[in-house]
Formats: C-alpha cells, sequence, structure tokens
C-alpha cells in the first residue's frame, strides 16, 4: 500500500513538474507566452515577466513589461499562439520589420515587436523607447485619477465587469447619444459647405445623399470616442477583444457605406453634368461608372474585414490576382467586351437615340452596358452586338447627319411637251425654295433621262428636321405639293406599260393626250405656288 501511495506521489509531482513554466527567450513564441504568463493574476512574477526587456534593470524592466501588457489590454489585442512562430531563426517576410524580427500585430499596432538579440528574443529597444508615448496613446490622461477615486466597494465584480466600470459604461453611452444628435446638425451642415465649394451646385437629390451620408459619418466619430475612451475602464482582456472586433467591423462597415453614399453624391452631380450636354451617351456612362466604383468599394471594404479576423491582405491580393488571371484566360470574350466598351465611351462613335448601321444591324441605339449594346430595329425587334465586335465594325451613325437627304426619281409621260416638263421642273424647285422643312440653299431638280416607261425628273432634297417621324410629315406635304402642282399643270406621271401603235384605221382615234400650252396659264399656276 505505500508504494502505491508514493508512485502516486511521485506521478503527481512529476506533473506538476511538466507544467511549470519557466522564463524562456528561445523563440518569438516562448518570450511572447513568459511575458504575458507571468503577468497574469494566479501567476502573477513581474520579475520574471521583466526578463523579456533586454539590458534594463530590474525595476525598470518590469514597469515596462507591465505596461506593454496594459497597451495590448487596453487595444483589446489577444495574442493567438498557435500563429506565433517557434523558429529561433525566423526572419519577418511581412515587409514592416524586416530581419530577425517578429511584429506582434503588424496592422494594428506595428510599433510592438520582437528582436533577436545575441541568440535570445526580446522586445526590441525600439519598441522600449515608445512605451510612455504607446501607454498615452492608449489610455486618456484619467484613467489613474479613476482607479484613486474609486471606492472599494466598486471593484466589485458582476459577471467579470466591476460595478465603477458598470457606471463608466453608463455614462460613456449618454455622452455617445447626445453627441450623436450635435454632431448629425454640425456634419450635415459641413458636408453641404464642402459639396457646395467644391460644384457650386445644390439640389433635392444631392441633399437627400448628403443627409443619408450624415448618419454614418456621425457613428464614425462616435466609434473613435468609444475607442479612445473605453481603454480608460479597463475592462477584461476577452471583453475588451470582443468590444475592440465589434467596433471595428463597424467602423468598416460604416466607411463601406460612407464610400457607397459619397460614390452616389459624385454621380448625382455627374449626371447632372450629363444632362446638360447634348452627349447621350454620358447619360449611359453614369449607371456603368456607379456599378464599377460601388463595386472597388465593396472588395476593398470585404478585404478590410477578413484583415479584422487575421487573414493576410496580401494573401487574399494574391489569390484574387491569380483567381482574376484564371478567369480572365476562361472568359477572354468577356474581357475584350470590357475594352470595347471602354474603347466606344472613349471615342464615342454613337450616342443613345442615335439610328446607326453597324454590320446587318440598322436600328436605334437604346443602352451600351458592360458586355453589349442594344439595338432597336425599326420593326421594334431588339438586337444585342457585343461591344468588342461593334467596336471594330464599321458605324454609319446617321444620327450624327447635320440633315436628312431624300432622292427620288418622278417620272413624266413620254409625250409630255418639253414646254410642260420646264413649267414642272421651275413649280417644283419653287416648292421646295419655300417649303419650311427643306433647304433652300442645296437642292436638285433637273431632267436627267429617259427611262423605260418615262422621263425622268431627279429629285434631290434635304430635310432640316432630323427626327425620322418628322421626315415622314415633311415628305408627306412635299409629295401633296407636287401632285397638287402636276394636276394643276395638266402633267401626268407616267406608270409601267407597252404601247401598241397602230397607224391608221379608219374612224379611229388615238390615245393621245391633249395638253394645254397657253404661257398665261402656265405662268399663273408657277406664279401662284408662293401664295399657297
Amino acid at each position: 500500500m505505500k508504494k502505491i501511495t508514493l508512485f502516486f506521489l511521485l506521478l503527481s509531482a512529476t506533473l506538476i513538474a511538466q507544467k511549470k513554466v519557466k522564463v524562456d527567450l528561445s523563440n518569438p513564441n516562448a518570450t511572447i507566452y513568459t511575458h504575458l504568463y507571468f503577468l497574469q493574476p494566479d501567476s502573477y512574477h513581474p520579475e520574471k515577466a521583466a526578463a523579456v526587456i533586454y539590458d534594463k534593470e530590474s525595476e525598470d524592466a518590469q514597469k515596462i513589461a507591465i505596461k506593454l501588457k496594459k497597451i495590448l489590454d487596453g487595444k483589446g489585442l489577444k495574442v493567438d499562439f498557435s500563429k506565433v512562430p517557434t523558429s529561433n531563426t525566423f526572419s519577418d517576410t511581412t515587409g514592416f520589420k524586416p530581419g530577425n524580427r517578429y511584429v506582434l500585430f503588424p496592422y494594428q499596432m506595428p510599433e510592438i515587436f520582437l528582436e533577436k538579440i545575441e541568440g535570445s528574443w526580446y522586445y526590441s529597444p525600439n519598441t522600449v523607447e515608445k512605451v510612455d508615448l504607446l501607454y498615452k496613446s492608449v489610455y486618456p490622461w484619467f484613467t489613474e485619477t479613476i482607479q484613486q477615486i474609486i471606492p472599494e466597494f466598486g471593484h466589485k465584480k458582476f459577471l467579470k465587469i466591476e460595478l465603477w466600470q458598470y457606471l463608466g459604461i453608463i455614462i460613456l453611452a449618454l455622452l455617445c447619444t447626445a453627441l450623436f444628435y450635435v454632431l448629425k446638425k454640425v456634419v450635415y451642415f459641413t458636408l453641404r459647405k464642402i459639396q457646395y465649394w467644391i460644384v457650386h451646385k445644390s439640389n433635392e437629390k444631392i441633399n437627400a445623399s448628403l443627409k443619408k451620408l450624415t448618419r454614418p459619418i456621425v457613428l464614425l466619430i462616435l466609434s473613435w470616442f468609444i475607442k479612445a475612451l473605453l481603454p480608460s475602464l479597463q475592462l477584461d482582456l476577452d471583453i475588451n477583444t470582443v468590444i475592440f472586433l465589434v467596433l471595428n467591423i463597424m467602423v468598416t462597415v460604416f466607411w463601406i457605406y460612407v464610400f457607397l453614399k459619397l460614390v452616389q453624391v459624385v454621380m448625382s452631380v455627374y449626371a447632372d453634368y450629363a444632362e446638360s450636354t447634348h452627349y447621350k451617351l454620358d447619360d449611359q456612362l453614369a449607371p456603368i461608372l456607379d456599378n464599377f466604383l460601388s463595386g472597388i468599394v465593396v472588395f476593398i471594404g470585404i478585404l478590410k474585414l477578413l484583415t479584422l479576423f487575421g487573414v493576410e491582405p496580401f494573401t487574399v491580393i494574391a489569390g484574387a490576382s491569380i483567381g482574376g488571371l484564371a478567369v480572365a484566360l476562361a472568359s477572354q470574350d468577356t474581357v475584350k467586351n470590357l475594352i470595347g466598351t471602354v474603347m466606344i465611351f472613349v471615342d464615342k462613335p454613337f450616342h443613345i437615340g442615335d439610328w446607326i448601321e453597324a454590320g446587318e444591324v440598322v436600328g436605334t441605339v437604346e443602352t451600351v452596358g458592360f458586355r453589349s449594346t442594344r439595338v432597336r430595329a425599326a420593326d421594334t425587334s431588339i438586337y444585342q452586338i457585343p461591344n468588342s465586335r461593334l467596336s471594330e465594325m464599321v458605324v454609319n451613325n446617321k444620327g450624327l447627319r447635320a440633315f436628312r437627304r431624300y432622292t427620288t426619281n418622278l417620272g413624266l409621260r413620254y409625250d409630255t411637251p418639253p414646254e410642260l416638263i420646264e413649267a414642272f421642273v421651275k413649280g417644283v424647285r419653287k416648292i421646295i425654295d419655300l417649303h419650311p422643312a427643306t433647304r433652300n440653299d442645296a437642292f436638285n431638280v433637273e431632267f436627267t433621262g429617259f427611262g423605260d416607261s418615262a422621263l425622268l425628273i431627279l429629285l434631290n432634297v434635304y430635310f432640316v428636321e432630323l427626327d425620322w417621324n418628322k421626315e415622314q410629315e415633311s415628305k408627306h406635304s412635299l409629295h401633296i405639293k407636287i401632285l397638287k402642282l402636276a394636276s394643276e399643270l395638266g402633267v401626268d406621271f407616267a406608270f409601267p406599260s407597252t404601247t401598241v401603235m397602230i397607224e391608221q384605221f379608219p374612224e379611229k382615234k388615238g390615245l393621245n393626250t391633249t395638253y394645254n400650252l397657253e404661257n398665261d396659264r402656265i405662268n399663273k399656276v408657277i406664279d401662284d405656288l408662293g401664295e399657297k
């Protein structure tokens, strides 16, 4: 029985000896563990923790070690030892501190790092020099004063939080509430002044966007305010870690929201500018730019959120670059279309609403998207043309014409006398000259040749109205006036026919039309055109 008891005593002593922690400075992991372990309440030995400070007196080293831990606790920075290197020859490759150095929190607190000195790992001399400045930047000046005036009962704990800390949280919440209403008015007034100073313009849409932008900016300011005052409450590290993580997530989300609203404000200003120009393509560029800029903001915001959870941003960017390259190789057509879109907006071969001819497609441009351009044909059908093809096509933009040209041939009967042909041509010229929808300085009305069934009168005219419907109305008006002229002159229009000539049959008369060639009558018809 004595032997069994002695065996268990020796086994217990061995297990206790195994759990005993010694000062170890052989690698970054061991040094940080030594520092933090010997400053815990149940293993508090500041003289051992002071070993991590190089070339300092014991008392000074203890103060520095304690302040370093308080700085980390005040910022809610909890060390994940599974990620801390255990190699004695570790070399920092992040670019923050090259060489045999290790930065604990490169993005939150890059000033605190370890350095290999004489074969052991210590907090760097540079970190030691900055301890007091870092401590003052983390803890407000009144932190020590609060500790001195708190009565004994205020240190009683409930759910790991002391009573005085509950009171501090309530006071901080009341301060934030009061500041919220004050800052909301100040920030909105400031934003309006800045916006007007930049663009000298204001409208309902911009003011509405500024109001939406005000709230997240105020919440950002309050988040910084809380982060600045929270360390003075000296909450437990686990609680601080959770609170700071939540605050950092909120700040990142607020920043994403702020930049998204800022994009809306910028695009509202751009939309007003686009409306003031005659380039309709600028109107189409607004939503595309909006989507592009919003995508960049969301991507950077997600990247920042990932860093809060310990993900290296360089790893994410490298992965995104490799993934982007793979996607680009797998979808070359999409990339070509995107480049084609850029070329269309740069060259501006057409605008929204223009009537274009591109290859076999003829119609009105409705939208220009990231991948393709939508064209509506005259029969209301829709054509989706990839922008990569469209940027390489020969595009006939009829929407950029200064005038609409109309050319046709008027066919008169072969038996029309030359005098009436001259009168008809003269009358048509006068109709065009007096017509309000045609150019009177550039047109052609000439007897140009002999057709199979008619004498051909060339009609070449330019309409000043560019709208297709207006052009048809102008044609209608012009045609009616020409028909009336022909009727009053007694001129007939020919149509395809075959004439059989019969020379002499008793008591049969020919089919020849009898024309009235009185000069006075013809001149009166021409002169009356100006009065109609």
